[in-house]
């Protein structure tokens, strides 16, 4: 895996991502709550306060969690909720440790359909069937990971050039286009909650 990618919006921060398996996931387990660019920058932040220039699973799972929330604290944090998040970001490494060996990749590597990789994604902690689609769709539109049936499994975040998700970002231009996308669905839902009441 060696691509570039614009989430973070920041050189250093994107190599970080279309190069490290496990920095991409945890960058879209932090994806809430947050702006996308914070959310994705925060892989590369959580490594070079470990003093790394990569997220190793095994380092990160058997990391002690007061100190590992404590470097997630530390100004600028890495996300709003960097207690919680510590928690998240370990629970994910020590799944991964688990299940795959410590190798994020291997969630994806094998998968032989776009259905089996949605289960695993969904499968791994703080992923939902949601996040899962998102990581999918993110896969398969940028990081050339397409099993058969991966668009159907991603569901609209799957469509090209749907400007939904972080899965369409390119650029700036493209951001521009997925934040007024997700304007439009946070009015749309207030909306409707409105109208219900």
């Amino acid at each position: 895996m060696d691509v570039t990618l614009h989430l973070a919006q920041d050189p250093e921060a994107d190599a970080l991502l279309g190069r490290s398996p496990l920095a991409a996931l945890v960058g879209m387990l932090l994806d809430q709550q947050v702006p996308m660019e914070w959310a994705f920058k925060g892989p590369a932040t959580i490594a070079q306060r470990l003093g790394t220039d990569d997220l190793d699973a095994h380092e990160i799972a058997a990391h002690e969690p007061e100190a590992f929330a404590a470097l997630l604290s530390q100004k600028p944090a890495v996300h709003r909720y960097p207690g919680s998040m510590a928690k998240r970001i370990q629970q994910l490494c020590q799944y991964l440790v688990e299940h795959y060996d410590g190798d994020a990749e291997a969630v994806w590597k094998d998968a032989a359909t776009g259905k089996e990789l949605l289960k695993r994604l969904a499968g791994l902690p703080g992923f939902g069937k949601q996040k899962a689609q998102i990581f999918l769709a993110l896969l398969g539109k940028q990081l050339g990971v397409r099993p058969e049936g991966w668009r159907e499994a991603a569901g609209a975040y799957g469509e090209p050039q749907s400007f939904r998700s972080v899965a369409d970002i390119t650029g700036p231009e493209s951001l521009v286009k997925v934040r007024a996308h997700k304007q439009e669905m946070k009015a749309a839902a207030k909306a409707a909650k409105a109208a219900g009441e």
